[in-house]
């Protein structure tokens, strides 16, 4: 089991930049990905990011590649989303996610943060 914690989400104009933290509660050394979701009103949640435990891939959705990126810090349980040139279509709660070791599926997951671009 562990918990997940974003932060960092807020309200920021069209071009800003935004960076999204994910704390859990406990190592995620032995988590096979973590990733961050999103879900607008109205629409499906979507993965936007993954990347693999030591951190050696990464992917990401079509509508955020070249502007975000995503890091993770396996000595201090943190994953990141940085988040460039933000639109007014990137608006939507952001979750962080866990996908075990063994598991096909995002476990574990976060209460989500508010992500708010202005045009």
């Amino acid at each position: 089991q562990v918990q997940l914690v974003e932060s960092g989400g807020g309200l920021v104009q069209a071009g800003g930049s935004l960076r999204l933290s994910c704390a859990a509660s406990r190592s995620i050394f032995s988590i096979s990905a973590m990733g961050w979701y999103r879900q607008a009103p109205g629409k499906q949640r979507e993965l936007v990011a993954s990347i693999t435990r030591a951190g050696g891939t990464t992917n990401f959705a079509d509508s955020v590649k070249g502007r975000f990126t995503i890091s993770r810090d396996n000595a201090r349980n943190m994953v990141y989303l940085q988040m460039n040139s933000l639109k007014p279509e990137d608006t939507a709660v952001y979750y962080c996610a866990a996908r075990p070791r063994g598991s096909l599926a995002y476990d574990y997951w976060g209460q989500g943060t508010q992500v708010t671009v202005s045009s």
